[in-house]
């Protein structure tokens, strides 16, 4: 039976702590109590209540060090893997002592066979962390809630942040403690961003083909506890410094969200460890293949499936929510989110777990974006999520990267993404659509527009992994180059992409490095290089300081021109009613698009005026793919002329000057002009 409203996990009090451990196939669960210098002191049987096994332990304070020994069947066969050699990590864990270094003894099974039908006699416990016992936790921290409209995402890794930043200190660098230093905060501020997005921060297993070649999962999309800060990102006390690290965000005004990954662990597959969830209660925690309960089902791609599908295992998802949200932090991301709305294999927007998500009084009102594909052949679901979820949108990058290299017949596409997607939110509005250029995953800015082909050769995989197709174009040269006309151009090339991204109806995404002009040597899957080619260089020549003074601009004319944070559509043409019209779409010499124009596929030209109601002041947005300037006719009145905001053909923007009649847009550049 399962014991929907057990407690799950530890509370202390003055006197010791009662432990709780979730496991519906056990046959006997032991405490196993460590003293500071890693031996093993006690052991204490949990009596079973339900599927609830727990124990109350007396003398024990905040600092013990913990793990459990599962007893119960070896049978891969059945889907119990249960090994009571093997020292286990405790779910609910809030923290860890040390960071999970993979050993030999971690792996349940015995020999190299085609099956680990056989348990492995090793014990595990002197190479696996140790849970921690903490105090119960702090009063709840508030977030900012930050109105959506204003949002600008930054995506970031705590360590790649600040690893090469010698103006804070060494121990700091790569910590939590790093992150919320003044350099770093005031680099946010200057730049304009109102949220980080933080790679996930939980604490993350190197898988064993790493480990085999010295590489480790710097992403850290590999969790083994849902709960615990990963103990490299912190200096001190992790827990501590994780929420003393979001009250410094918040004071600067900038909201923090945690990127999670609830869609698989970090055992892997058949083969991998067993660190927690395998040992406890395989059978439960994951999805196993209906013909081989051996064998797992991968809808993540990594190996195995986290099993949503039970009560108990998606109550500890929700509980890991609502520690993080009582942290102060201020929305989520799901990674592989199509993956939490499966039942029973197949996509459900009403699932068990989106519903109590969003029905859930404290998380519902955080901002929750999802990943909205998983490795399936049926797993992508862009715009296909319930509201409030916001959803990366990947359309939106391909389109603006198509468009931009050069691409022919991507304009209607572009106009569609531009303006908020309608085709895919029509239901929740363009704030529901996440726009990005580039993310963690893939090709930086830089490096979008110096390669062609991917330069993955560092990961030890043959260059064979990451996305072949990049829509990326090297400017005529791959890689870097001196040549000061290809530099001039890819400098314009990243000038187009960003005001593109910022000027479009949406909340806008970018990564972090990319107004620093960071390159990964075209290495587009960096997943597992945790030194120079993913940390940030601070050191910007005189390119790279025009470059973030450009993103500066464009960030803060998105802030002071409402029009472009928008949560309504644009309103197409006039009904016979009258309505008013919001948007009209031109030709280069200033007549209304027709449908064959919108059709011809040699059209590499885009412009718009957008006017929201009357009174309202007038806007001009054109955007030339094309190598070949062209000379637009400006929509009249001629009385009124038009002021330019921006112009991507200039190093810096463009000065302000002013045209009634006519506008000369180079080759390859955005332009934005303003009329009252």
């Amino acid at each position: 039976m399962t014991t929907i409203n057990a407690k799950p996990g530890v509370r202390c009090d003055a006197r010791g702590a009662e432990f709780g451990l979730f496991s519906s196939h056990a046959e006997s669960v032991e405490l196993c109590l460590f003293d500071s210098a890693d031996r093993e002191t006690d052991r204490v049987p949990l009596t079973r209540e339900g599927d609830l096994w727990q124990c109350r332990v007396t003398g024990v304070a905040p600092g013990q060090r913990y793990g459990y020994r599962v007893y119960g069947p070896y049978d891969p066969s059945r889907g119990h893997r249960f090994n009571p050699k093997k020292l286990l990590i405790d779910p609910y864990a809030r923290a860890l002592d040390r960071s999970f270094e993979l050993a030999p003894a971690h792996f349940g099974f015995a020999g190299d066979s085609d099956s680990p039908t056989a348990p492995d006699n090793r014990d595990s416990a002197p190479f696996t962390p140790k849970s921690l016992l903490l105090p119960d936790a702090d009063e709840p921290m508030q977030q900012l809630r930050s109105p959506l409209p204003d949002m600008i995402i930054y995506e970031l890794h705590v360590r790649g942040m600040t690893m090469l930043r010698e103006d804070i200190p060494a121990p700091l660098r790569g910590t939590f403690s790093g992150l919320a230093s003044e350099p770093v905060l005031r680099h946010l501020r200057d730049l304009g961003v109102t949220a980080i997005e933080l790679l996930p921060v939980q604490a993350v297993a190197d898988e064993p083909r790493l480990v085999r070649a010295g590489l480790r999962n710097y992403w850290g999309y590999n969790s083994i506890c849902f709960f615990a800060v990963e103990p490299r990102y912190a200096a001190g006390n992790g827990a501590r410094e994780f929420r003393q690290f979001i009250q410094r965000f918040h004071d600067s005004g900038i909201e923090v969200i945690l990127d999670v990954v609830f869609n698989h662990t970090g055992e892997g597959d058949e083969w991998g460890p067993t660190i927690c969830f395998r040992g406890i209660d395989n059978a439960s925690y994951y999805r196993l293949a209906p013909e081989d309960k051996s064998k797992y089902l991968n809808d993540a791609g990594t190996g195995n499936t986290l099993n949503l599908a039970h009560p108990m295992v998606r109550k500890m998802v929700i509980d890991s929510l609502r520690y993080w949200a009582r942290a102060g932090v201020d929305g989520f991301r799901f990674d592989l989110a199509s993956v939490l709305a499966k039942e029973d294999g197949v996509f459900n927007r009403d699932a068990a777990f989106l519903s109590e998500l969003v029905a859930d009084p404290e998380l519902g009102q955080l901002k929750l974006i999802a990943e909205p594909w998983d490795a399936t052949s049926d797993g992508y679901k862009l715009g296909g999520f319930p509201a409030p979820f916001l959803e990366w949108n990947d359309k939106f990058r391909d389109a603006m990267r198509r468009f931009w290299r050069g691409d022919r017949g991507a304009i209607g596409e572009v106009a569609t993404r531009l303006t908020g997607s309608s085709d895919l939110f029509s239901d929740r509005g363009p704030l529901a659509s996440v726009n990005f250029i580039t993310a963690h995953d893939g090709f930086t800015l830089q490096d979008l527009v110096s390669y062609s082909e991917r330069q993955n050769w560092a990961n030890a995989e043959d260059n064979a992994d990451g996305t072949r197709e990049n829509y990326s174009w090297n400017c005529g040269v791959e890689g870097q180059s001196s040549d000061a006309s290809v530099r001039a151009l890819r400098f314009q090339q990243k000038r187009n992409l960003i005001a593109a991204l910022l000027l479009s109806l949406g909340v806008p995404m970018l990564v972090a490095g990319d107004e620093l002009s960071r390159t990964q040597g075209g290495n587009n899957n960096a997943y597992c290089q945790d030194n120079e080619i993913s940390w940030l260089n601070w050191n910007l020549d005189h390119e790279g300081r025009e470059f973030f003074a450009f993103v500066q601009r464009v960030i803060s004319l998105r802030g002071n021109h409402p029009l472009f944070r928008r949560d309504r559509f644009y309103r197409g043409a006039a009904g016979s009613d009258g309505q008013w019209k919001d948007i009209t779409w031109l030709t280069p010499n200033g007549e209304e698009m027709t449908a064959e124009q919108w059709r011809n596929p040699a059209n590499e030209f885009l412009a718009c005026t957008i006017t929201c109601g009357e009174g309202a002041g007038r806007y001009f947005l054109a955007l030339n793919a094309a190598a070949d300037e062209c000379v637009i006719g400006l929509p009249g009145p001629a009385e009124k002329p038009w002021q330019l905001l921006l112009d991507t053909s200039a190093r810096d923007g463009g000065a302000p000057v002013e045209q009634a009649t006519h506008w000369k847009i180079g080759g390859r550049s955005l332009v934005l002009l303003l009329s009252d």
